[in-house]
């Protein structure tokens, strides 16, 4: 009895169920605190700042050494560029789909959008200037330091890419790199284990001053487009990923929302596709995808895989044209599912990078940058669901590359 009872007592809540409970008792400390914002502002939000910054501080490391790990386990180059060009594409045409949903659903909401007054418009969205080839030229470091200092994870791939790489062509003489590397990835595992155990309160202490900030914003007038976008997300997540899942990765749907549950909580009330990458390579290892695709195909993920993002585009492009008292054209709308596309690659996976894409997306039908101020006093709002989409993106492809890779080895093993 003795026993039974010190067994149940050492069961732990699994951290899905921990941070749900967090997620919901976040949800009700910021309606309470509407009144008081500036509260939940000045002595809550600081706590999840420090969560997220620790996480954010774990980030790069994993990047760099899972890759790295991720290439050298791969053993051969020719691997390597199999399995991400099977990403890229994945990743591309999810991407696509996923615009081309945000505005088909928008134009089909479009009568009920409130009209909002497009007059003073002060939101300014600070952008450089540049070339039609600087995303390509900035994807290629040129210290070895600053891409981590900077937290630039496209230019950290590249580097973790190129001395994987070279250790694979040395061969027998890299072996003590080889261990050294794996000794590290290790280690900043088990550093992302300790971070994450603090994920409830880092939910509770980041969710709750937005709910408290933005609770009566979303029940206003800009609600019906807030809606508009997550039936997007949610058509997005069961209906693409389920199909892809199940097609192509040979899982049933329900286990793999089930098993990304713990990752998806955290994205929500995080906003942030890189700190939720650590927590999104333990659940898809969980559900059974290689390690060594997983450390490959989440980093890649999380930088150029932005499909709620996407959608948020869409979304948002119809519904400040229609504020404008714009009608988008054929050829607009192709321009943005191709510009929402290709502007994925290079996005920074942090809180409120998609306000830069979406200024990319309005400039290049020639809609008002202002506009982006009808939306930017939610954009949290939208942040969070498209952030949890973003991921769960990633994490099917990373399914979906581990059951064709098996395929493609159990083959190679009859033909043997």
């Amino acid at each position: 009895m003795t026993k039974e009872t010190s067994a149940v007592n050492r069961k732990k809540l699994p951290l899905a169920g921990q941070i749900f409970i967090a997620l919901v008792l976040a949800i009700i400390a910021g309606l309470l605190l509407q009144d008081h914002a500036d509260f939940a502002d000045s002595y809550i939000k600081p706590f999840g700042t420090i969560f997220l910054n620790l996480v954010k501080f774990i980030v790069g490391p994993i990047v760099l050494f899972s890759i790295m790990a991720g290439v050298i386990s791969l053993s051969d180059i020719r691997k390597v560029g199999s399995i991400g060009g099977i990403t890229i594409v994945y990743y591309l045409v999810t991407t696509a789909v996923a615009t081309t949903l945000g505005l088909l659903m928008a134009n089909l909401f479009k009568g009920s959008f409130p009209v909002l007054s497009t007059q003073d418009l002060t939101y300014e969205l600070q952008q450089a200037q540049s070339g039609p080839l600087d995303v390509i030229v900035n994807i290629f470091p040129s210290n070895f330091l600053a891409p981590i200092i900077d937290a630039n994870m496209l230019q950290v791939i590249v580097m973790a890419l190129f001395i994987g790489f070279a250790i694979i062509l040395i061969g027998d003489k890299a072996k003590g790199a080889v261990s050294t590397i794996n000794t590290w990835n290790d280690i900043f595992m088990k550093v992302m284990d300790m971070i994450l155990r603090l994920s409830p309160i880092g939910v509770f202490c980041l969710l709750s001053p937005v709910i408290a900030a933005n609770g009566a914003a979303v029940i206003g007038s800009l609600a019906k487009v807030l809606l508009v976008a997550y039936i997007c997300y949610f058509i997005h997540a069961i209906v693409t990923y389920s199909i892809s899942v199940k097609a192509l990765g040979g899982m049933s749907p329900v286990r793999f929302f089930k098993g990304m549950a713990p990752a998806m909580l955290f994205a929500f009330s995080s906003a942030s596709s890189v700190g939720t990458l650590p927590m999104n390579i333990e659940c898809t290892e969980k559900l059974g995808a290689s390690k060594e695709v997983a450390s490959f195909v989440l980093p890649l993920g999380a930088t150029i895989n932005m499909d709620g993002t996407a959608i948020y585009q869409g979304v948002c492009a119809v519904f400040i044209a229609s504020c404008y008292g714009i009608d988008l054209s054929l050829s607009q709308i192709i321009t943005i599912v191709l510009t929402a596309t290709l502007a994925s690659i290079g996005t920074a996976g942090v809180p409120g990078a998609g306000m830069v894409m979406l200024a990319m997306v309005l400039e290049s039908v020639g809609l008002p940058v202002d506009g982006i101020a009808l939306v930017a006093g939610v954009d949290r709002i939208f942040d969070m669901g498209r952030t949890t989409l973003n991921i769960t993106g990633d994490a099917s492809c990373a399914i979906i590359v581990s059951n064709l890779l098996k395929k493609t080895e159990a083959r190679r093993a009859v033909k043997n």
